[in-house]
């Protein structure tokens, strides 16, 4: 009999609205994941975010069964050891015949599983289903000697001392991934449809995230020069970035609505796509921006899986790996390179810290060049300082 646990959609009869849990192999409800799951949803978390948190739960119960672990009660040795298994376990293979190599977790991938599991836990011991002797060996007091961008420490310090996760792996912090101009360019040159060449410049153009602009309605499109007519007091074409529960799953991840300037190119895709979607009787009352049009069901709001797809087939015809929130990067990391105000990069992108505005600044390969050459040129007396 199979020890896994799932992490299933479940659909309410109600509404239709589509929530996560976690099933034994019985296909029992696990109450205290469910009960984690629901606490997400209460906190306002996107879908995504339930469904990825939903497997992981359901990944670490399946590893404290396999191995006669107490979920409630596993202890910081058996902990560590979930940790290792996580990078040393070869990943199941994705749906293929023939062999291929294992592909593995990466460090930084079990981080992010632990801290959910540290937040799964920490939930179950706020409701009194873990002990607290447990809850409180999950972190540990920490100096902070360098302080992160924007953190304030206290008047006197009294906040450089924090609770830090007592169980992850040390790992370099990678840079943001983004597109160059020229790369930039060819991934919209190998677009085939107006649909997804509107969606590419799009993601590019506004530094949106693949959420928003699937959660896009077409009431949301303000592309005349004056608005004044559909209530919107904005001068120029621009969207409104909203967020609300969409049929697709589709949300926006930032709490604040938001309105963000297009340029005439944008608005020119637009409009060739908006041509390609009048070819298809479908979609002619459907509110939402971008939809199915070449396959089953037609007019149905395009999924993160038909974007994922869509992503997979232009990185494969170009070379290079490419993904909706690379984009998202491309987009900030060239305003910030343009000198535009930092407060105005970070209220395009909808971010709230100042600190989440630290990854977009990228040292070019040009950049590195340039200041080593312009050190030697300074020794050399060929320029002042």
């Amino acid at each position: 009999m199979s020890t896994r646990y799932a992490a299933e959609r479940a659909i309410s009869p109600r509404d239709g609205s589509i929530s996560w849990v976690v099933v034994s192999p019985e296909y029992e409800l696990h109450v205290e994941a469910a009960a984690f799951l629901a606490s997400l949803r209460m906190a306002d978390r996107s879908i995504n975010t339930e469904r990825t948190y939903a497997g992981r739960v359901a990944l670490y119960l399946s590893y404290c069964v396999t191995r006669g672990v107490d979920w409630k009660n596993p202890g910081l040795p058996a902990l560590a050891r979930f940790l290792h298994w996580l990078v040393d376990e070869p990943l199941e293979p994705r749906g293929v015949k023939k062999p291929v190599q294992p592909r593995f977790r990466t460090k930084q991938t079990a981080n992010h599983i632990m801290t959910t599991i540290c937040g799964f836990l920490r939930f179950c011991g706020q409701q009194g289903w873990v002990a607290a002797e447990t809850v409180a060996q999950l972190s540990e007091q920490k100096y902070l000697s360098y302080l992160p961008p924007g953190y304030d420490p206290g008047e006197d310090g009294q906040f450089r001392t924090v609770r830090a996760r007592a169980i992850k792996f040390s790992v370099a912090v990678e840079g943001y991934e983004w597109l160059s101009a020229e790369q930039f360019a060819q991934i919209l040159g190998l677009t085939q449809r107006a649909r997804d060449r509107f969606l590419v410049a799009l993601l590019g153009g506004t530094g949106m995230r693949i959420g928003e602009a699937l959660g896009l309605r077409r009431e949301d499109m303000h592309l005349l020069s004056n608005s004044s007519a559909l209530g919107c007091q904005v001068a120029g074409p621009h969207v409104h970035v909203r967020r609300r529960m969409n049929s697709n799953g589709a949300l926006a991840k930032a709490r604040m609505p938001r309105w963000i300037p297009v340029t005439a190119d944008l608005v020119t895709f637009y409009a060739d796509y908006t041509y390609e979607r009048d070819q298809v009787p479908e979609a002619a009352d459907v509110d939402m921006v971008f939809v199915n049009l070449f396959r089953p069901p037609l007019g149905r709001a395009m999924t993160y899986h038909n974007a994922k797809d869509l992503f997979d087939r232009l990185a494969k015809k170009a070379g290079f790996p490419t993904r909706p929130h690379m984009l998202r990067h491309t987009a900030a990391t060239t305003w910030i390179r343009s000198k535009v105000p930092r407060d105005v990069v970070k209220n395009l992108m909808g971010h709230v810290a100042e600190s989440s505005m630290e990854p977009y600044v990228h040292a070019t390969d040009e950049d590195k060049r340039q200041a080593v050459e312009r050190v030697a040129a300074l020794r050399k007396g060929q320029v002042q300082a």
